[in-house]
C-alpha cells in the first residue's frame, strides 16, 4: 500500500512539475458547485472510421481539407486526468498532433502565404514503416499589426452553465481575449437563455471597462426553449461589418444548441450562408455531461472558423491570447490538400488522421468546394505512413500540392512541393509528433500500433522535448503517465515515466 501510495504521489508531483512557467489562476470553484465527472453522459460525438493501408497501384492520390482545430487534446486530456479512458471518436489524431508548437525554423516564402517543409525517416513505432511529415507554416504577425476585429460574443446562459467550469471559466477566458483587444476592434455580446438578449452592441475594444461590466454581470439560469441568439449575434455581426476585417460570431456553450433554429441542416445551411458574406464561426466548448462535440466540429467547420475545448483558463490563454492570430486571423480560405504518389518507389501508404475532411480529387478540383482555413502564425502538420516498394534504393516519393484562395480577393492559388530524401537523422519535431500520433493510436485501440507501449511512447516524447518554452510537451508526458495509471501497468514502468516527468 505504501508503494503504490508513494507512486500516486509522486505522478502528482510529475504533473505540477510538468506545468512548470505555465501562468497560475486563481481557484474557479469558489461559489459554485464542485466539479464532478460523471463516467456516463450524454456527450456526442461524430463517428471516426480510421484510415486503412491503400495500395497506390489502386489509388495513387489522397485529397483532404487542410483544417485543424485542437479541441481533442484537450478533451481527451479532460477524461485521462479526471481517472477515465476517452470514448475511441472523442480520439481524432490530427487534433492531438496539432495541439503542440512546432520550432524548427523554416524558410518563409513569399509567393504563396504559408511555406512547407517535409521529412520522411523510419517509423520509430512501426518496423519496415517510413513515416512522412509535412509542416504547413504561416508567418506569425505582431498583435498591433493584425486586421480589425468585429466579434459577437454569443454566451450559453442556460441553467445547465451553473458549474463553476462553464459560465465562470468562460467570463475569465473571454476577460483574457478582451485585454488583448484595441481600439480599432469591436465587441458585441448576445446571450442566449430563455430568450436572447444584447448584453453589448458594437462597443470599441479599448474600452475594456464597458465590456468587463457586462461580462461580469452574466448569471447562469432558465431553459434555451425559443432563444434566436444565432440570428441575433449574426445580425449584429452583419450590422458592425468591417471591410477587410476579422467579422467573428464566437459561440461558447456547454453543448446545448437551442440557439433558435432547432433543425441541424437548417443551422448548417445558415452558417454557411454567413460564411460566404464574410462572417465566419468560431466555437468554444466548456464543461462535461452534455458536450456536443459533434455539433461544434461540424458548425465550425460549416462557419469557417475553429473549434476549442477549453477546460481551464491556462487554456484559454492558449487559445485566445497566444494563439489569437492563428485561431481568428484566415490567411489562406478553402485550403485542401494533395498527395500524390509515386507508384515506383511506394508501395503502400496510410494517411494518419484526418478522416473527417477527405475529399475526392474531383472535389479537390473543385474550386467552389469549401475547405480548411488557415490562420496568422499557423503550424499544420501531417503525418503519413508509407510502405516503400521493394528493393528501393532512391527517387522521388511524393509530392504535396496544396490549392487555396485569398480570403479578400477569392483569388486562387496553387503550390507543389516534391518530398525531401529519407533521412537517418528527423529532428525532434518530426519524432514528437509521432509520439503523439503513437498515443492518439494507442489511445483508440488502433490495430497499427503494433506493439508500441506508453512507455516507449514517453521515453520518445520525452527526448524530443525541443525548447518547449511553454511546457505544452512536458504536460504530455504527464498526461501518459496518467493514461499509464488508468491502463493497470505495473509499479516499474510508473516509475520510469516519473523520472522523465521530473
Amino acid at each position: 500500500m505504501k508503494k503504490i501510495i508513494s507512486v500516486l504521489l509522486a505522478l502528482c508531483i510529475c504533473l505540477g512539475l510538468a506545468s512548470c512557467g505555465a501562468p497560475m489562476y486563481d481557484n474557479m470553484s469558489e461559489g459554485y458547485p464542485s466539479f464532478s465527472y460523471q463516467g456516463e453522459n450524454n456527450e456526442t460525438y461524430n463517428e471516426i472510421i480510421q484510415n486503412q493501408f491503400i495500395s497506390t497501384s489502386e489509388e495513387a492520390t489522397k485529397a483532404f481539407s487542410l483544417k485543424v482545430d485542437t479541441a481533442a487534446y484537450t478533451n481527451i486530456s479532460r477524461y485521462i486526468e479526471n481517472g477515465s479512458l476517452p470514448p475511441v471518436d472523442a480520439v481524432r489524431t490530427e487534433e492531438l498532433i496539432n495541439y503542440f508548437e512546432y520550432d524548427m525554423p523554416i524558410d518563409e516564402n513569399n509567393d504563396h502565404p504559408f511555406s512547407v517543409i517535409t521529412q520522411v525517416a523510419r517509423s520509430p513505432f512501426a518496423a519496415g514503416k517510413h513515416m512522412a511529415y509535412i509542416r504547413v507554416k504561416t508567418p506569425d504577425i505582431a498583435t498591433e499589426d493584425l486586421p480589425a476585429s468585429n466579434l459577437t460574443f454569443l454566451i450559453d446562459t442556460s441553467g445547465s452553465m451553473y458549474s463553476y467550469d462553464k459560465l465562470p471559466l468562460v467570463m475569465k477566458a473571454f476577460s483574457l481575449l478582451v485585454e488583448n483587444l484595441s481600439e480599432k476592434d469591436i465587441v458585441s455580446i448576445v446571450t442566449y437563455a430563455g430568450s436572447s438578449e444584447v448584453m453589448l452592441d458594437s462597443v470599441r475594444g479599448d474600452r475594456k471597462e464597458i465590456i468587463m461590466d457586462a461580462i461580469n454581470s452574466l448569471t447562469a439560469g432558465g431553459s434555451t426553449a425559443g432563444s434566436k441568439g444565432i440570428e441575433t449575434a449574426y445580425n449584429l455581426a452583419e450590422k458592425n461589418y468591417i471591410e477587410g476585417g476579422n467579422n467573428r460570431v464566437i459561440l461558447a456553450t456547454d453543448g446545448d444548441f437551442n440557439v433558435g433554429i432547432s433543425s441541424t441542416s437548417a443551422l448548417e445551411a445558415f452558417i454557411s450562408e454567413k460564411r460566404d458574406e464574410g462572417i465566419y464561426l468560431s466555437c468554444l466548448g466548456f464543461g462535461t455531461g452534455n458536450l456536443r462535440d459533434d455539433m461544434m466540429e461540424t458548425l465550425s467547420e460549416h462557419g469557417n472558423g475553429n473549434y476549442s475545448y477549453i477546460d481551464s483558463l491556462y487554456t484559454a490563454q492558449k487559445v485566445l491570447v497566444d494563439e489569437m492570430g492563428a485561431n481568428l486571423f484566415t490567411v489562406a480560405k478553402d485550403v485542401k490538400a494533395e498527395l500524390q504518389f509515386n507508384t515506383a518507389t511506394v508501395s503502400e501508404f496510410r494517411l494518419v488522421g484526418y478522416e473527417n475532411r477527405i475529399m475526392s480529387s474531383d472535389e479537390f478540383d473543385d474550386s467552389n468546394k469549401d475547405a480548411g482555413e488557415i490562420g496568422a502564425g499557423t503550424d499544420v502538420i501531417v503525418l503519413v505512413e508509407l510502405i516503400l516498394s521493394e528493393g528501393y534504393t532512391e527517387g522521388t516519393l511524393f509530392d504535396v500540392c496544396i490549392r487555396y484562395k485569398d480570403p479578400e480577393t477569392e483569388e486562387q492559388g496553387q503550390a507543389i512541393y516534391q518530398a525531401a530524401a529519407i533521412t537517418e537523422t528527423p529532428d525532434t519535431d518530426y519524432n514528437f509528433a509521432c509520439a503523439v500520433a503513437a498515443f492518439s493510436e494507442l489511445l483508440r485501440g488502433s490495430e497499427f500500433i503494433d506493439n508500441t507501449t506508453a512507455e516507449q511512447i514517453a521515453q520518445c516524447a520525452n527526448a524530443n522535448k525541443g525548447a518547449d518554452i511553454k511546457g505544452y510537451r512536458a504536460k504530455f508526458i504527464a498526461l501518459v503517465a496518467e493514461y499509464i495509471k488508468l491502463d493497470l501497468h505495473t509499479e516499474s514502468e510508473i516509475g520510469k515515466i516519473e523520472q522523465m516527468c521530473i
